[in-house]
């Protein structure tokens, strides 16, 4: 798919409607006795803020004629009182307002997470991984400044310009129309300026993304890049799409900023005009007391004015990324519990594929009418070219991908009847792409079965040869790996994962390539263990080394999308077919080398 490169701008699939911030607002409704109370706390030091004015025209029109000292040091008493509350419920807001928003944005992130968790292998396939992270971290970030401060303050300052206009209203009516008078302009502007300046920012968004993932995907092949010394040339490349990234920056800030200096020129204009009013007593009779008090007044109209045009700059900016977010948190999982699933019972490890059909594109099946039954106990061998669906039959089996004609059943059970999570707990996987996490070596192999003791971690690790190497590294089993098991050999981490799927004690067992990275000699090893614990299971193995699966109740031979030739080992063989001459190709290919 083309948007599954770095150089490629993703598409908005959903566009952006106004019910998103009604989903938005969900986050936020946890929160509200906390908001409560902050918006209860900004009220009062609004409140506390209309006096400073008033008392300064009392002050200039009354006290200070009358030389009343007394009474000027109460109002300046006054006055200093009001400012050491505003700047408390300054500090408190600015404390409350953060924890409320950083633990929204909290929540938003784990719903994101949670929602990717169950998600189709599709889904990954079809996207760099780089532009998957960015949106549960950076564009969830973005978000901060709108969540933490941006929707108290709204509601702050749209407060802070209804109390200001009843002052205004009831010094002087006249006076506050013709400090509106400039409104309409600013109105004009703010709807000229909207569409462009989210546009630009779900282009900055594009490219941010396509950033990340060049990034993710240059340090994901690293050991390649210097095999092949290709660092001039991923270097330029990153030049290219860094560069793109600046450019698609420099144009949304330059639309972004045309609302502040607009607004703060209407401010200082309205300002101007009010003197200018005041002074040449045009339609008004005021008196200087009257007239400082009033530009205070507009300076406490105006200031949150400017604010809500930041916060709507914010939300403009905020909506490219929320459309991201939403997008991939509405993308619906191929693979979920049907609405009557069940959960599928204690296992004994019966399967059977009936005329399953599949495919990963339209027209192009991978797998054509299937049939086989398997009984409890047997180990199956899947052999074959590549790409002729042997991985994609344990797919199946696993539900990682639903069939598109037929059924895959286990005990006769659909697994599509039945919920993911009682289905997988009783299969152990060990996919051809082996994972460790960060961590301990003991927490890795314990990642399946967490209540599991130390006792039993080293006993599957003993049974599958991992211990030999385990228990001769600095710290045993509490080594730190790092990210991917990097610090160990392929072998290794095989051995380790081996471990994982085993320890979960399943009544199916999946090996796909389970020894593809592990050396012929611990391989017979391997495998003296492996006849014990695969006694009583069902097991489907996944080998090219076909010397590993010669005791095998049954090997199936997948070609063309069906099951080409299926028996024992030497049933095959006397057969002289698809099999013998496999077989026979990778006994001359080691006799000659």
């Amino acid at each position: 798919m083309a948007r599954n490169k770095f150089d490629v701008d993703e598409e908005l699939e959903q566009e952006f409607n106004w019910s998103h911030y009604k989903r938005l607002g969900g986050y936020v409704g946890p929160y509200k006795p906390a908001i409560l109370k902050v918006l209860v706390v900004i009220i009062l030091a609004n409140i506390a803020g209309m006096f400073g004015p008033y008392f300064m025209k009392i002050a200039i029109d009354e006290v200070i004629p009358q030389k009343n000292i007394q009474l000027l040091l109460i109002i300046s008493g006054l006055f200093f009182v009001s400012l050491l509350f505003i700047a408390w419920c300054m500090k408190y807001r600015i404390v409350a307002i953060t924890e409320i928003g950083q633990d929204i944005l909290k929540d938003m992130r784990y719903s994101i997470f949670e929602h990717l968790q169950r998600l189709p292998f599709s889904y990954f396939d079809n996207r760099p991984h780089g532009k998957i992270l960015i949106r549960v971290v950076n564009y969830i970030n973005t978000l901060s400044d709108l969540l933490s401060n941006g929707l108290i303050n709204l509601i702050s300052d749209v407060f802070s310009v209804v109390i200001t206009l009843v002052f205004m209203f009831f010094i002087d009516v006249k006076l506050t129309l013709y400090s509106l008078i400039l409104l309409p302009i600013l109105f004009v502007m703010v709807m000229y300026i909207k569409d462009k300046q989210r546009k630009a920012y779900q282009q900055l968004s594009n490219k941010q993304s396509n950033l990340n993932a060049y990034i993710h995907e240059s340090i994901s092949g690293i050991k390649i890049t210097q095999s092949f010394a290709r660092e001039e040339e991923n270097a330029q490349i990153f030049d290219e799409v860094s560069n793109e990234y600046r450019n698609a920056w420099m144009k949304a800030v330059k639309v972004q900023f045309l609302l502040w200096p607009g607004v703060q020129n209407i401010s200082v204009l309205t300002t101007s005009l009010i003197y200018f009013v005041g002074i040449r007593q045009i339609g008004v009779d005021v008196s200087t007391g009257t007239l400082i008090a009033f530009i205070g007044y507009i300076n406490n109209f105006w200031n949150p004015v400017i604010n809500i045009g930041n916060f709507y700059n914010s939300l403009i900016t905020a909506t490219a990324y929320l459309e991201r977010i939403f997008e991939t948190m509405d993308e619906v999982p191929d693979i979920q519990d049907a609405p009557t699933a069940k959960v599928l019972p204690p296992i004994q490890g019966q399967v059977d594929f009936e005329n399953v059909v599949f495919r990963y594109e339209p027209g192009k099946n991978i797998l054509d009418g299937v049939n086989f039954t398997i009984t409890p106990g047997q180990s199956i061998a899947l052999v074959g070219p590549t790409g002729a669906g042997k991985t994609t039959i344990i797919n199946l089996l696993s539900r990682f991908y639903d069939v598109n004609e037929g059924s895959v059943k286990v005990d006769g059970h659909d697994v599509r009847d039945v919920t993911l999570a009682s289905l997988r707990t009783q299969m152990g996987v060990m996919l051809q792409d082996t994972f460790v996490f960060s961590g301990t070596i003991l927490d890795n192999i314990r990642y399946g079965k967490l209540e599991a003791t130390e006792e039993e971690i080293i006993a599957a690790a003993k049974v599958v040869r991992a211990h030999d190497f385990i228990k001769d590294l600095k710290d045993g089993y509490q080594t730190v790996v790092e990210e991917r098991g990097s610090t160990l050999s392929a072998g290794q981490r095989q051995l380790i994962s081996f471990a994982r799927a085993l320890l979960a004690d399943p009544k199916i067992l999946i090996l796909d390539e389970a020894t593809s990275s592990i050396d012929t000699k611990t391989e017979e090893l391997l495998q003296e263990g492996l006849q014990q614990l695969l006694k009583g299971r069902t097991s489907f193995i996944i080998a090219h080394r076909l010397s590993t699966i010669k005791n095998s109740s049954q090997i199936f031979y997948v070609s063309g999308g069906k099951i080409a030739e299926a028996g024992t080992h030497e049933e095959l063989m006397a057969q002289k077919g698809l099999y013998h001459h496999l077989y026979q190709s990778q006994y001359d290919l080691i006799r000659a080398s």
